[in-house]
């Protein structure tokens, strides 16, 4: 059938935007964006504030550079390996956030794994499917010996384990003195602690931090079997909470382990604060949608997921990684904590 007369043609496909483009939008030239999107530009004296410049311009239009040609000059595959303890842990989706954010400014992509080994890590080190890996939250059961010259940065890992590799560390000895100081400000001297019995370098931290923080206080302790989840959790809080003594406040080792206690203590006819108080550790979404909104340490995942793609980067490019400075926490104080 024929079209109207003076009809407007239909549109074609959306054009591409280019370095051209972006050079144009950012005031600076191709070759500068070049520079940038290959890696280099710290050889050539592009400043942080151009570098900065182009990558707003890029992700403002929407542009990424040709992967298959900036991988084959490389020698790269483009692709970054994020290995995660669990999947479904809502703080390691943090942490997924902010690595998907950085990356995107290193051209690179990125890959999660959950439930590796070292035999694992090892064998992804060794082919040329990955660029780089980044190591979260290992247990001990997962670190091993990678193969000489892997480039890895390990995330809130025991740097003494990482082989001489970059780590990012989170300051948990700082969320966890703020914690307790919290609850003894509100008058609390008996504390309760549903601990984590991970053997990871993380938990090992949190518990040398919560006993240093509570040092000269009455403290009732319980293991929690994070791999059983909220149904661990909401035993260990019912055994914590049924004692005859039982703790008015008490802190746990993360938020998963804190909405069990909130369940626990529903079933025994508590209220939360008045007759327990309870502060986490993550603040994850859940933290705040809880009733009342639980008061909790926020460990900052998406910046933890940043540093550790840029230390990578670096280290793909050839540059020195500076040392990170532990990445600071802080307190969220929300409804769950009240007076002793």
């Amino acid at each position: 059938m024929a079209s109207s007369a003076g009809a407007p043609p239909a549109p074609g496909p959306a054009r591409r935007p280019t370095g051209r483009d972006v050079a144009q939008l950012a005031g600076v030239s191709q070759a500068t964006v070049s520079l940038v999107f290959s890696g280099t530009e710290a050889g050539h004296r592009v400043s942080a504030a151009t570098r900065e410049r182009v990558l707003t311009a890029a992700r403002g239009l929407g542009y990424r550079p040709q992967a298959a040609g900036r991988q084959l000059r490389l020698g790269r595959s483009g692709l970054a390996l994020l290995a995660v303890p669990n999947l479904q842990g809502p703080f390691f989706g943090r942490v997924l956030s902010g690595v998907h954010e950085e990356a995107a400014r290193h051209g690179l992509d990125v890959v999660v794994s959950s439930g590796w080994s070292a035999a694992t890590l090892a064998e992804a080190a060794t082919t040329s499917r990955f660029d780089g890996l980044l190591i979260c939250s290992p247990d001990d059961s997962q670190l091993g010996t990678l193969p000489p010259g892997t480039p890895a940065v390990f995330l809130d890992a025991d740097p003494a384990s990482a082989g001489g590799a970059p780590t990012v560390e989170l300051d948990l000895p700082g969320g966890m003195a703020a914690a307790v100081a919290h609850l003894t400000a509100l008058g609390h001297r008996r504390l309760g602690h549903l601990r984590s019995t991970h053997s990871a370098h993380t938990f090992r931290v949190r518990q040398a931090a919560f006993e240093a923080a509570t040092h000269g206080l009455e403290v009732v302790e319980l293991g929690v079997t994070l791999n059983h989840g909220e149904s661990a959790a909401r035993a260990a809080a019912t055994e914590l909470l049924s004692r005859p003594d039982r703790p008015h406040a008490v802190v746990c080792d993360d938020d998963v382990v804190a909405s069990g206690l909130y369940q626990a203590a529903a079933d025994l006819g508590l209220r939360i604060p008045a007759d327990v108080s309870v502060v986490g550790i993550d603040n994850v979404s859940v933290a705040a949608l809880l009733t009342p909104p639980l008061t909790t340490v926020d460990l900052p995942g998406e910046d933890l997921g940043r540093a550790g793609v840029a230390a990578l980067a670096a280290r793909l490019d050839g540059r020195e990684v500076a040392p990170v400075a532990p990445l600071a926490t802080s307190l969220i104080v929300r409804s769950s904590t009240g007076p002793a």
